[in-house]
């Protein structure tokens, strides 16, 4: 299959990579990044896309995942799918769906979970949104790409999806690093916090997979000075986006959006900027009640 990949930094790079270890024939554009191994380079986006079945981008937000789509759009062939594998805002997603439908193009957005390890591994989990026709064509990527490809519906379903999921995520993180800080204050021992918890009703994958507390449970980024696998500047982005949807459709989302206000001091009136989002835990240890 002839692929173009636009966004080639940290995640879109492995995902590109591992298309053309598969056999696949990858040309890529990306204004600053360095081509993978065996992605041939294209002088622009337009290029990338043009003499391609499948188009994929991996972009930071909304706007330019417009502006790239108003460059690609016009140089895709008919028929071929434009898989966007950004985290952006419903709105954009299914603008840009319509935009390629109206020029006879098949649209997929397919944000991902994972982060640079499951990039790198291959072992990402795709949450679809689009046709049932695209979704099959483009199964074999993803097939490659991840480890599951779940098909959540029409167009915009997948960041639906992707921001329903982080935005239960950054929640229950921000409670199980209060829940170890208070342990800490009680004189609760960690691992014996652990070992109730992950086996109790308050199992959740913040705790019992990605645990924030170094030193307990599986090896996690709180085990590498909070070193980022998902940064916390990533995570606002993703509450930002749930608030965003849940404005437009007059959803309640308290929980959310405390989750939002608090990863937001944690980034920019802090010092979590570049660190894990799981790093919320030192924070919690430093503070009193307020």
């Amino acid at each position: 299959m002839k692929i173009g990949f636009i966004g080639l930094g940290n995640m879109g790079g492995p995902m590109a990579k591992n298309l053309a270890a598969a056999g696949h024939a990858v040309t890529g554009f990306d204004v600053a990044a360095p081509m993978p191994e065996g992605v041939a380079a294209a002088a622009s986006a337009a290029k990338a896309a043009s003499e391609a079945n499948v188009v994929i981008t991996m972009l930071p937000d909304g706007a330019i995942l417009r502006k790239v789509a108003d460059e690609v759009v016009p140089a895709m062939r008919q028929g071929a799918i434009l898989l966007d594998c950004s985290t952006v805002d419903v709105e954009s997603a299914r603008a840009v769906a319509d935009q390629a439908t109206a020029a006879g193009l098949r649209a997929l957005d397919a944000p991902v979970s994972g982060g640079i390890g499951g990039a790198q591994a291959g072992t990402l989990t795709f949450m679809v949104g689009g046709s049932d026709d695209a979704f099959a064509d483009a199964k074999p990527l993803f097939d490659i790409m991840g480890q599951k490809a779940v098909h959540c519906g029409p167009s915009g379903n997948g960041q639906a999806a992707k921001i329903c999921n982080n935005m239960i995520l950054g929640a229950t993180m921000i409670a199980t690093c209060e829940a170890f800080a208070l342990a800490d204050k009680l004189g609760l021992d960690r691992q014996s916090m652990f070992d109730v918890v992950s086996t109790s009703s308050g199992y959740s994958w913040s705790l019992n997979a990605y645990c924030p507390a170094p030193g307990i449970g599986p090896k996690s980024p709180a085990d590498n000075d909070y070193k980022p696998g998902f940064a916390a500047e990533l995570m606002l982005k993703d509450l930002r986006l749930s608030q965003q949807a849940a404005a437009a459709v007059d959803a309640d989302t308290p929980m959310g959006r405390a989750a939002r206000d608090l990863y937001a001091q944690f980034v920019e009136a802090e010092d979590g900027r570049g660190k894990d989002f799981s790093a919320m835990l030192p924070r919690f240890e430093k503070r009193g009640r307020s």
